[in-house]
């Protein structure tokens, strides 16, 4: 018992010392990196934005925020899930300009597979799943937005569970025209299709986009090894770093 106190005290000292240091780094670093402070660099790096593209949209929480950080822009939304239905409805017609897709986006137009497992979560893929597995429409980002003729420049924000590449085949006339990507990105290979964040940077650079700022990281639950980080890009060549 004794051994065991004392190693319960040096792992409060542990803690103690650690919880300090963290406190020391948000002072000197900021506090954690979200969303609105994304949104709010991209409007001053990007402000030109037309059309929102929110794949993966849940029952909207982005495209409110993106919408009022670009005023009159118009809001596409795909989300396959019809659990969110009834929020996703009354969202288009609380905004203006605004459109919800009930279909996953893809390379091409026709059905695909999806565990519907959590309604806020949720991940297409050409394989059936063992359990929770649903078929739902799939179209793609090229398609929707040249039947609605929506103008760019474009915002693409993808919170895809590792299905980004087939929905970014399925974009490239869009992506001429878009200023700002934002993707969730792994550490982990979460899906056969998925880009760890590391390989999701490089091949973004072969198509000229360069990321740009970053999301605090997420440690996923029971984990200490596996995050995922929201990456922003936009187009353009690096720009020489300048001390200020």
């Amino acid at each position: 018992m004794i051994f065991f106190k004392s190693k319960t005290k040096e792992y409060e000292k542990r803690i103690k010392r650690l919880k300090k240091r963290n406190a020391a780094l948000e002072r000197k670093l900021g506090k954690s990196r979200r969303m609105e402070n994304i949104m709010e660099s991209a409007a001053r790096r990007n402000p030109g934005v037309r059309t929102v593209i929110d794949v993966g949209a849940a029952k909207g929480w982005f495209s409110g925020l993106a919408q009022d950080t670009y005023p009159g822009s118009h809001l596409l939304l795909f989300e396959p899930q019809t659990f969110h239905r009834e929020q996703l409805e009354a969202f288009c017609k609380e905004r203006e300009n605004a459109a919800w897709v009930a279909a996953a986006a893809g390379r091409e137009r026709g059905t695909i597979f999806f565990d519907a497992t959590d309604p806020f979560g949720g991940q297409a893929s050409y394989t059936a799943y063992e359990s929770n597995n649903i078929e739902v429409p799939v179209t793609t980002i090229d398609l929707e937005v040249a039947e609605r003729g929506l103008p760019g420049p474009y915002l693409i924000k993808l919170d895809t569970h590792g299905f980004e590449v087939p929905i970014l085949d399925g974009a490239t006339e869009t992506l001429k025209q878009t200023s700002v990507l934002i993707l969730e990105c792994y550490n982990w290979r979460m899906a056969p299709e998925c880009l760890l964040f590391d390989e999701m940077v490089v091949f973004l650079r072969e198509r000229g986009f360069r990321c740009v700022d970053a999301s605090s990281p997420h440690m996923l639950k029971g984990t200490d090894d596996r995050f995922w980080v929201d990456l922003v890009f936009t187009r353009g060549e690096d720009k020489p770093f300048e001390e200020s």
